[in-house]
């Protein structure tokens, strides 16, 4: 009969998951929100300009996504009282300041991740097709 080893195995560091960290991922690793964050780094956008922007999310995603981040306070909705009315989305300063996280991930896919035309065996790259 095995025996349960008696010692604790301890590591020189003992680490602990920072909350704000945990956080963060959670709410900018769920599916849709970089990209929509990509799309508003741009500018102002209305639902519809996101749907078409965002291909194959829905809209009952989206409208849960834009809550989701409009009560982190990382973007805002603007009503504009006009017949009909319209709503634009824009990023507040909180979301502004994702930009370099945001250009960080797109450089490290720049380097490291592949086009599907490059991974069907075609060796073109894209100077190439530009």
């Amino acid at each position: 009969m095995a025996t349960k080893p008696t010692e604790t195995i301890t590591t020189s560091q003992d680490y602990r998951m920072c909350p704000r960290f945990e956080h963060a991922t959670q709410l900018l690793g769920k599916r849709w929100t970089g990209l929509l964050l990509d799309t508003l780094m741009v500018g102002p956008r209305r639902f519809c300009e996101l749907t078409a922007t965002v291909e194959g999310l829905s809209d009952r995603v989206l409208s849960d996504r834009l809550r989701e981040l409009e009560s982190e306070g990382i973007i805002e909705r603007i009503v504009y009282p006009q017949i009909p009315v319209r709503v634009e989305y824009r990023l507040t300063e909180k979301g502004r300041d994702l930009r370099p996280v945001v250009q960080a991930i797109h450089d490290w896919a720049e380097k490291w991740i592949l086009l599907p035309q490059a991974l069907d065996g075609n060796n073109t790259t894209e100077e190439e097709e530009l």
